[in-house]
């Protein structure tokens, strides 16, 4: 075990390389992080931020001269560096779940490999291939590089044979995956957490919604049968299995005529998982700190029915938020992240909001979110 008064770090200074860094030093630990950016989030906490690219082999020697143990809070961080830095201390998740999860081509080849369900899909790397791909997929279909991408960004709804080449080219003809739309019950997501000793901790399924390919609003506890909800459990389990995964996973969920097809996965906390600040025992950042420590998982229990909403730039739009809105709300807890610019679709905070019934914290949370807007 890697006990408090020890040194942890963390590669990426975004939100959640912040909160991982609260929660180690709400426990004892110091913390680095590596960054490129003087002003990130994650460095306005830590103990110390190390300012380097994530290639930087100086910066990489530095950090894991100083840290017991480091882990990640974005899954771009390039695997060399990671194997590179495994040299130096402990690292986890390693590089080879990494790998796979930052590349969507890997990871749907991972999945199907490993008998867990997803939508039709083709790998696509060139003209031929795309259209190899929509005779066998057919349209409606969603084309989305293999790398890159996030918050909807890096794709393109391809409705007709006819538009995907010009989508292709849109895309810089990357190395890409299409895989057919299908029609969504709902979208859920779970975090597993999993030790380097094999066991593994679910915490509670979360319903989400998007907007525009961003994350809007969760909702917990998802509104499923207790029998779906084992199933999301069971499969997260699965695939934290399959990857031999150390660390806090995420995997994203659609639900189709009642049955679940894995959509994503990613390797660190998920936005989705912030309901568990307020919500349950442990949150997903403190489990992150135990697994990177080795130390036994926390309980994952759920305390309240909570709804979480994401803050992003649009909100700002040329005035601040009208916060007193949020903050009249006792039952509301806010986190900003620390962002000097707020920008049209970046994520600058999320509040969690709690209340016995789910369905009416998820009401009052829609209400604040409408009174927010300048």
């Amino acid at each position: 075990m890697i006990l408090p008064g020890s040194t942890l770090g963390v590669m990426g200074g975004g939100q959640l390389g912040r909160m991982f860094c609260e929660a180690a030093r709400a426990l004892g630990y110091r913390t680095v992080t590596l960054d490129p950016d003087p002003r990130c989030p994650a460095g306005q906490v830590a103990d110390r931020q190390i300012c380097g690219a994530y290639h930087d082999r100086q910066a990489l020697a530095a950090l894991g001269r100083a840290c017991a143990a480091v882990t990640i809070e974005f899954e771009n961080v390039p695997a060399e560096s990671m194997d590179y830095l495994a040299r130096h201390c402990l690292v986890a998740p390693g590089s080879g779940a990494v790998r796979i999860c930052r590349d969507r081509i890997l990871e749907k080849g991972f999945l199907r490999n490993n008998g867990l369900p997803t939508a039709p899909f083709a790998a696509v790397t060139c003209v031929a291939e795309l259209r190899e791909a929509i005779r066998a997929i057919g349209t409606p279909a969603l084309l989305k590089t293999a790398t890159g991408g996030y918050d909807g960004k890096g794709q393109h709804t391809i409705l007709d044979a006819d538009r995907a080449e010009t989508a292709f080219q849109g895309l810089g003809e990357r190395p890409s995956v299409l895989e057919r739309r299908v029609e969504l019950d709902k979208e859920l997501s779970v975090v597993v957490a999993r030790s380097a000793g094999g066991e593994s901790s679910c915490f509670p399924v979360a319903e989400n919604r998007h907007s525009g390919g961003i994350l809007d609003t969760t909702m917990v506890p998802a509104r499923i049968d207790a029998a779906l909800a084992r199933q999301a459990s069971r499969l997260a389990t699965r695939v934290a299995e399959a990857l031999d995964y150390v660390g806090v996973l995420a995997v994203e969920f659609f639900v189709v005529a009642g049955e679940l097809l894995i959509n994503e996965i990613a390797p660190r906390p998920h936005n989705s998982g912030h309901y568990t600040l307020n919500a349950t025992v442990t949150s997903q950042f403190e489990q992150q700190v135990r697994m990177l420590c080795g130390l036994p998982a926390g309980d994952t229990r759920l305390l309240s029915p909570v709804a979480m909403v994401n803050l992003l730039g649009d909100l700002w739009d040329g005035s601040p938020p009208k916060w007193k809105h949020l903050l009249l709300q006792p039952q509301a807890k806010l986190y900003l992240y620390g962002k000097s610019e707020a920008r049209p679709g970046r994520k600058m905070g999320h509040f969690n909001l709690l209340h016995p019934d789910p369905e009416e914290a998820l009401r009052i949370a829609t209400e604040v979110q409408r009174r927010l807007k300048p």
